[in-house]
């Protein structure tokens, strides 16, 4: 019977169940879709039934496919920002939870930047005021919810992002790690504990608040599950980003790396120093191994993967996101359109959640496969942006980029993201790396693998694209962009 460490990888439109054996060979792995809902614009939030039915279907599937094996520890990754609160003893959540994307509390992150909070807060956080991050969320379901902050302030209800509530179902803790904390707008990245000030700013009792732990730690067993048999560890946790960043062993000061999924979102290694941005971009902890804490620098753009699903589904222009390649090399370039997926508002390094998705430069003469590639292009177009203030900030220029997530099997958005960037993208053998990074952490946390440097040496290269665009021609590029995000 195979040894193999499980990888709950729980994210915004589907949940993904991954076994990892010693070798980091991949023993099965299975996807489970589940709907978002959207109640009016602007308001994206997730029933946690239906997660939970996700993450039950999608462990069952891949034990199916895996056969008999020894699961020796559980490690969670999840969609980072998105919050709820559930009831300490039936698991009951108040209110559905509220998703990332979700800008409801827009006009409270307003209030707070007027009043003058924003430089306190990014001091503490790293973070800027935006509904992105969960603390205006949590307030937001205090206020709504009938009692809730009174159940709160008893510790009879329990707040949570997506890691700590899969925890305390899989194996009853109530905790989270510092790369989900560091994203809440409530956690001080420096004293790493949630910041009292803070807390009294949003009103969120610290009763409610989960426990601290490292990425790598044993929290408890499973218990009590229809698909898993009890005594299995859960013990290792991290945020999507961090969970890739870990996966593609950017250990090293330095070593970046973009995950593109529904949103895209860039990291970079900045060692045991929180950098501060002056570019807008966020510092955040990467991750807490032993007590010893590794910072990064990130960029987030909301929308990537998510611009392709819209072509598909909201256009009906593509009828399976792998389409849009095959489409979009039928031209030899956008014809001048350009898009901004600026669909859930704009992230770094420009923070301006009132923009608006934009395809400029139609003509007469634009095709369905010239939107295909300028959709392909605006989602590398805002990379470009992001790395551009991340090598200001961390005054490191790149050797390489590390690309991961389901959109960095698409060759033409690659290549084109190496040529804009003028850096060398490499991706990996395994592109599952936010997988990946919580199955490593879960392996160290159980002694399944001794150390960072055995995971190092498992990483392994599948393709490298060069950048062989002319300057002129990225100059070009650049140019229209800025023109099209500055109209947006």
């Amino acid at each position: 019977m195979t040894d193999c460490v499980l990888s709950i990888d729980q994210g915004t439109t589907g949940t993904t169940a991954l076994l990892l054996d010693q070798t980091v060979s991949v023993v099965a792995s299975s996807n489970k879709e589940f709907p978002n809902h959207y109640p009016a614009p602007g308001l994206v939030e997730h029933d946690l039934d239906e997660i939970w039915a996700s993450v039950e279907a999608a462990v069952t599937a891949a034990l199916a496919k895996a056969g008999p094996v020894n699961i020796v520890a559980i490690g969670i990754t999840n969609q980072r920002e998105t919050c709820v609160f559930w009831d300490a003893v039936t698991g009951e959540p108040i209110h559905r939870a509220l998703v990332w994307q979700d800008r409801r509390t827009s006009d409270f992150c307003g209030a707070l930047k007027a009043a003058g909070h924003e430089a306190m807060i990014r001091s503490k956080t790293g973070l800027v005021i935006d509904p992105y991050f969960s603390g205006t969320k949590a307030k937001w379901l205090l206020d709504a919810v009938d009692g809730a902050r009174a159940r709160a302030a008893a510790g009879t209800v329990l707040f949570g992002t997506i890691d700590s509530w899969l925890a305390w179902r899989l194996c009853g803790a109530h905790a989270t790690d510092p790369s989900n904390a560091s994203r809440t707008l409530l956690f001080n990245i420096h004293t790493m504990d949630w910041d009292d000030d803070l807390l009294d700013l949003f009103g969120i009792p610290r009763a409610c608040l989960p426990r601290i732990c490292d990425n790598a730690e044993q929290l408890g067993a499973t218990r009590g599950l229809k698909f898993l048999p009890d005594g299995i560890p859960v013990s290792g946790m991290a945020g999507d980003q961090q969970a890739a960043l870990f996966g593609q062993a950017c250990f090293g000061q330095g070593d970046a790396k973009c995950t593109y999924g529904t949103g895209a979102f860039i990291l970079m290694n900045t060692g045991q120093q929180a950098v501060t941005s002056h570019t807008g971009l966020l510092t955040t902890v990467g991750w807490r191994l032993n007590g010893s804490v590794t910072y990064a620098l990130e960029g987030s753009a909301f929308i990537a993967g998510a611009a392709v699903q819209w072509l598909r589904d909201g256009l009906g222009v593509i009828a399976t996101a792998e389409e849009i390649e095959s489409l979009a090399r039928t031209v030899d370039d956008t014809g001048g359109v350009v898009f901004v997926p600026a669909l859930a508002g704009l992230g770094a390094p420009h923070w301006r959640p009132e923009a608006r998705g934009m395809v400029s430069g139609i003509t007469g003469g634009t095709t369905k496969a010239h939107l295909a590639r300028a959709v392909l292009e605006g989602i590398a177009l805002q990379i470009a942006d992001i790395l551009g203030a991340m090598e200001s900030d961390s005054e490191i220029q790149l050797r390489e980029l590390k690309v991961d997530g389901g959109a960095a099997r698409n060759d033409l958005l690659m290549q084109f993201q190496a040529d804009v960037l003028r850096t060398r993208c490499v991706r990996p053998t395994v592109l599952e790396t936010t997988a990946l990074g919580s199955a490593f952490l879960a392996g160290l946390g159980v002694g399944f693998w001794k150390s960072e440097e055995r995971v190092r040496e498992t990483w392994s290269e599948d393709s490298t694209f060069t950048p062989n665009m002319s300057d002129d021609g990225v100059e070009g590029h650049l140019a229209a962009w800025a023109e099209a995000v500055a109209k947006a």
